[in-house]
């Protein structure tokens, strides 16, 4: 599947199926497996705790990290079950996002009485933007 899309809205609908159907209170490993097991029925190819390399900004590998699931090798899916979904979790996606140098990501909680699911693109424009702001703190 290569538009990103089309891919997102099924994979948000199999995520809101699962949310309607287990409700909130479960730990995240049982929402990753219900994912997992709705995904495979689907026909999409994905991969569970799959190893993603985390790269310097030269290009070195720095180590790895492990997306709850990697979908169509384009898409990655992090998922929580938290009360609301944080700040630190956008930017824990967004920093995996700019380090493994994959474009897409969702995240997605089942924690919430509310389904909760936000989009995230890490694209080229976005990459000079930050790259044009300059903090400094002392």
């Amino acid at each position: 599947m290569s538009d990103i899309k089309p891919l997102c809205d099924r994979v948000r609908q199999i995520a809101y199926d699962i949310h309607v159907y287990h409700g909130h209170g479960h730990l995240e490993k049982v929402y990753e497996n219900a994912l997992a097991n709705r995904l495979r029925k689907a026909g999409l190819a994905f991969e569970q705790q799959h190893p993603i390399k985390v790269y310097d900004e030269d290009g070195t590998v720095i180590g790895d990290y492990y997306a709850d699931l990697l979908i169509e090798g384009q898409l990655i899916i992090e998922l929580k079950t938290a009360k609301s979904l944080a700040p630190e979790h956008d930017a824990q996606i967004l920093g995996y996002l700019k380090s493994s140098r994959l474009e897409h990501g969702l995240l997605i909680n089942f924690g919430s009485y509310k389904f909760e699911m936000r989009k995230f693109a890490w694209t080229e424009g976005f990459r000079r933007e930050l790259n044009e702001i300059r903090v400094y703190s002392e």
